[in-house]
């Protein structure tokens, strides 16, 4: 039995850099930003938050990747020569999935800053976050080249296709789907995960913390009358 052959990485996190490459180390890293969004942020945003706008923006990266599976899988374009030595030609590379989750994010941010949905900050810092987003999006594009996964064309093409896809979906939440909202607030499934939309409060933040303080303040004022 060849064992190599009988054996495959999870290509999750399975990321490989030239020996002694520091620069290489540090894009290996850079290449995991989608999954440290997608654990990470999303993840924790579902648990702590339950933001509509955030659930949607989530389930846009994910029809994404499907898109983006579809497409890999019809047009059947090998990865670079290199793919041999990073144990990655079992899959295929146009478009890159890496640059297609970094510009739909970027996109997608950068829509919601523009229309101040679930920002807590003031305009420059709303830019400086967007310029933080698509910096990423660029070095992780790159690094995909850079490691030897993508051809420059496949890394441009999955940029492109995120760019579009994440304004698109953009659109059908806020233009269509941001009409049910406030239904599905109200039902049961809705009111049992406590899920809620916020986009109409202009300072989150401000609101929540008022809030806060003034639960706790009726609570002191309740415990000393009882």
């Amino acid at each position: 039995m060849d064992l190599p052959q009988q054996l495959k990485a999870v290509t999750l996190t399975h990321v490989r850099y030239r020996r002694g490459d520091h620069l290489g180390h540090f894009l290996a890293w850079i290449s995991l930003v989608p999954v440290f969004i997608s654990l990470g942020g999303f993840v924790s945003h579902f648990l702590f938050r339950r933001e509509l706008q955030g659930i949607f923006f989530g389930v846009g990266l994910v029809i994404s990747q499907f898109i983006n599976e579809f497409i890999k899988t019809t047009v059947e374009q090998a990865r670079p020569a290199t793919c041999t030595l990073l144990e990655a030609c079992d899959s295929h590379g146009w478009p890159s999935s890496h640059s297609q989750f970094m510009f739909f994010f970027a996109t997608y941010f950068s829509l919601m800053a523009c229309k101040g949905i679930g920002f807590w900050f003031g305009l420059k810092s709303r830019w400086i976050l967007n310029l933080l987003h698509w910096s990423l999006a660029v070095v992780t594009m790159y690094s995909r080249v850079y490691l030897g996964y993508h051809t420059v064309v496949q890394v441009f093409a999955g940029a492109a296709l995120g760019v579009v896809v994440g304004g698109s979906w953009f659109w059908v939440v806020n233009s269509v789907l941001f009409r049910y909202f406030e239904v599905i607030e109200e039902s049961a499934v809705g009111r049992w995960l406590c899920v809620k939309d916020t986009s109409h409060i202009s300072d989150v933040l401000k609101f929540e913390y008022d809030n806060a303080r003034a639960a706790r303040k009726k609570n002191m004022v309740d415990a000393k009358s009882d």
